[in-house]
């Protein structure tokens, strides 16, 4: 069973105490976070399976973490809200949210909440499809798209980016790459995979991937 990763960015230190370790009794990896920005911070430095995101902090409010989260990752968002109103659930959704749940709230529905969603997330993850900013890849079709418009790849490229998007912010050596891609009978030149990622990078015309000076590549905001 994976162990899903969940950023909480909860103002109340009480509240936020307790949803941590109501998660953690889960077997959930738990990392928190008191405002918006602090909650940002974490979100651009790790890699999340959910965001629990309260609506009401201070410095930057959920609203506005759930729309700079969205452009930028397409995570399962929950917000925690006390505004019961239908304009603030429908401007939540609106921004692009997986679900609420209004305060106070059940520590066992909060549970169950949590669990709905990440099984979706992970129903749609299954699909064979990779996405990670303005990129999209479709693993079955071999195809990847930038801002919706198809980038033709080759084969090798293609498994390259692929495998790159699979182990996001993981630095992979030139050795691994060359491993999982031209298989364990290849005994060329590492250095075969320095000219693939310049033409990917000069097809996709993205930022995303990282030379690790001495390793080799990784794919990173």
């Amino acid at each position: 069973m994976k162990n899903f990763h969940i950023l909480v960015v909860e103002d109340d230190l009480d509240i936020q105490e307790l949803i941590k370790q109501f998660l953690m009794t889960q077997q959930y990896s738990v990392e928190v976070a008191s405002d918006g920005i602090e909650g940002m911070k974490l979100f651009n430095k790790q890699s999340f399976d959910l965001i629990l995101l309260d609506v009401m902090m201070p410095n930057l409010n959920g609203f506005e973490v759930a729309k700079m989260i969205r452009n930028q990752s397409n995570v399962p968002i929950i917000l925690l809200t006390a505004l019961e109103e239908e304009q603030d659930q429908l401007k939540g959704f609106d921004l692009g949210i997986d679900d609420y749940i209004t305060k106070p709230f059940s520590f066992h529905i909060l549970i169950k909440r949590v669990e709905a969603v990440l099984r979706r997330s992970n129903d749609l993850s299954t699909s064979n499809h990779l996405v990670f900013k303005e990129m999209q890849v479709d693993c079955d079709a071999y195809k990847v798209y930038v801002n919706e418009v198809e980038i033709p790849l080759t084969t090798k490229e293609f498994e390259i980016v692929q495998l790159l998007l699979q182990n996001e912010k993981k630095v992979l050596t030139r050795e691994s790459i060359v491993e999982k891609v031209w298989g364990y009978d290849y005994y060329g030149e590492t250095r075969i995979i320095d000219t693939h990622i310049k033409n990917i990078r000069k097809k996709l015309d993205i930022p995303y991937i990282k030379t690790v000076k001495g390793i080799g590549y990784k794919i990173d905001e």
